[in-house]
Formats: C-alpha cells, sequence, structure tokens
C-alpha cells in the first residue's frame, strides 16, 4: 500500500501573523451589518445610498459612482474610487491591503480584485497582502481575478475570465490564464 502523501503546510499553527484589520473590531461588526442589509442582497437599492455607506466607513468614493447590488467589499476603509466608476453586480473587493480604482474605470459582474494571498512554500502559510492599482478608464471584465501587487495601466482591459498576477501596462488588452497581452490599444 503507498504511504501517504504529507504537506509542507501546517494549517493548525497558522496565524494572521501581524495583520492589522485597519479599524477596530465593532467598525468591521458595524461594516457586516450593513453590508448584508445595503449590499450583499438583490433590493436595488441606489447606488447614491451605497456610495453613503462606503464613505461613512472610510472609503474615498468620487461622484457619478454606480455600485450595483451584490457587491462584497471587506473593508472600506481600504478602498478609493475615483469618480465615474462602474462596479458591477456580484464584484468582489478583497481589500486587505489599499484597493485603488481611479476614475472611469469599470469593474464587471463578479471580478474580483484580491489583494491576499498566502505563501505556500511556508509552514505556517504565512499572509501575504499588496495592494492593487486599476488606472483611469481600465476596464476588469465579467469574473475576471486580479491579484495582489497588480497594476492594470491606464485604458486597458482584462477579459472576461482572466487571471491577472502580474503589472500589465497602458492601453492593452489581456487575456486568458495566465493574462497574456493580445491587442496593443491605440
Amino acid at each position: 500500500m503507498p504511504e501517504p502523501q504529507t504537506t509542507s503546510r501546517d494549517l493548525a499553527n497558522y496565524t494572521a501573523g501581524d495583520f492589522d484589520r485597519g479599524a477596530p473590531q465593532w467598525k468591521e461588526i458595524l461594516w457586516v451589518l450593513v453590508k448584508c442589509v445595503f449590499f450583499q442582497n438583490p433590493f436595488p437599492w441606489p447606488s447614491t445610498l451605497r456610495v453613503f455607506w462606503l464613505r461613512l466607513f472610510g472609503a474615498r468614493v468620487g461622484s457619478g459612482v454606480v455600485i450595483r447590488s451584490g457587491v462584497n467589499v471587506t473593508f472600506p476603509w481600504r478602498l478609493s474610487v475615483g469618480s465615474h466608476c462602474w462596479i458591477g453586480e456580484e464584484a468582489f473587493i478583497l481589500s486587505l491591503s489599499e484597493v485603488h480604482i481611479e476614475e472611469s474605470v469599470c469593474v464587471s459582474q463578479r471580478a474580483f480584485l484580491c489583494t491576499g494571498s498566502h505563501d505556500y512554500t511556508r509552514p505556517g502559510f504565512d499572509l501575504k497582502t499588496a495592494p492593487i492599482t486599476l488606472r483611469r478608464g481600465a476596464w476588469v471584465a465579467a469574473q475576471a481575478f486580479v491579484g495582489p501587487g497588480v497594476e492594470v495601466g491606464e485604458g486597458s482591459v482584462v477579459a472576461a475570465g482572466s487571471v491577472v498576477m502580474d503589472c500589465i501596462g497602458p492601453r492593452v488588452v489581456v487575456r486568458g490564464n495566465p493574462a497574456v497581452v493580445v491587442k496593443q490599444l491605440a
């Protein structure tokens, strides 16, 4: 009989280490309650109301921002959204680190902006975080994944379902897993 495989990870000893959630626990609990009522349900609350709540909890949000139902923002105090942006249904913004969305950016439905991961080479599976920046006029299409430390260049397009783990320059279209440049935009 073959011997069982062993793993190099010991999750019994996992800790978040020195990770700082950025706010006191009471604020995070209140945010979860607000998120459940105004963000994580299908009721068509107006974007202005969702923007109000994000600002109240510390997000920096410009004017003319559209935020659809089902959007999940982990820590709004680590989010900045420029003017005239759209964030589509069920987009997930895991803001363990800062997320900067410049003006006129579209984050389509079910896109995932993920600022955290784990060091799979360490037995403790250490938490790693890094900011994400979406430059002016970028579009992250439906169900795309943007990983920690990624900058999407000005005017660039991340095609639907793509996985972006490295920074991409301005005015390109990327597609695939891993995402590669498939077109230069004028």
